[in-house]
């Protein structure tokens, strides 16, 4: 197979995957049955499985990668059509994420302390609630390891993603702007998807909250680590 008609073959299975992953997850509505960690263990399995080295599936990765830019874009379209809602509770937005961003990072800071692990691993775990690029560059500031960072990251989404809207329901919090901006500021990329799927409004809200925790989280860095170091 050429490499392009591989690459081709990869992207449109990886995307049936994630199809066939969502539909069974609205329909049986299990947070175990998480899309983005079904589709990827059964993609994982499937390259297991046929031998098939990671070099040969990146360029299907990153063309998936790429569109994340214009995907993230996209998010304005529905902060618009709410426009009317962000004037008007645009002081409770912004002190709930931004309370929420610091909440973040100030439990799982004391929360690495409290296991003895050395300064670096702190720093590093203090960005976990946003998106990469944040992190990474918030990390190197204080002496993190900025691959640890984006570890981290990446387990607080697939985390978010598996039982925030679970932890919600549990809760009673069934307001959409206040789901959304929980899983925004929370579990920002993977959270942002999963509030999608609940509809137009926690999906807007998630995608703002995601913004601004990363906003946040860069503007309240030293306090959290004043806190702790």
């Amino acid at each position: 197979m050429t490499p392009g008609l591989s690459t081709a073959v990869w992207v449109l299975f990886t995307l049936a995957t994630y199809l066939a992953a969502r539909a069974l997850c609205q329909r049986f509505r299990h947070p175990l049955l998480n899309p983005f960690i079904v589709s990827a263990g059964v993609v994982l399995a499937v390259l297991i499985v046929l031998g098939v080295p990671f070099k040969d599936y990146a360029p299907a990765k990153d063309i998936m990668t790429a569109l994340l830019g214009p995907a993230t874009v996209g998010l304005a379209v529905p902060l618009y059509r709410h426009r009317q809602l962000l004037r008007r509770f645009v002081g409770a937005i912004a002190g709930s994420v931004a309370l929420g961003s610091l909440t973040a990072m100030l439990s799982a800071g004391y929360l690495a302390r409290i296991g003895g692990l050395p300064d670096q691993v702190v720093a590093s775990i203090l960005p976990k609630g946003v998106s990469i690029p944040f992190a990474v560059e918030i990390s190197a500031l204080y002496g993190g390891i900025p691959p640890l960072s984006a570890a981290f990251v990446v387990a607080t989404g697939t985390l978010g993603a598996l039982v925030g809207v679970w932890m919600l329901n549990l809760m009673g919090i069934r307001e959409p702007m206040s789901r959304g901006l929980a899983l925004g500021t929370m579990c920002h990329a993977q959270g942002t998807a999963i509030a999608l799927q609940e509809g137009d409004l926690p999906g807007a809200m998630a995608g703002l909250a995601m913004i601004l925790a990363g906003i946040f989280t860069a503007a309240l860095a030293p306090l959290a680590a004043a806190l702790l170091f």
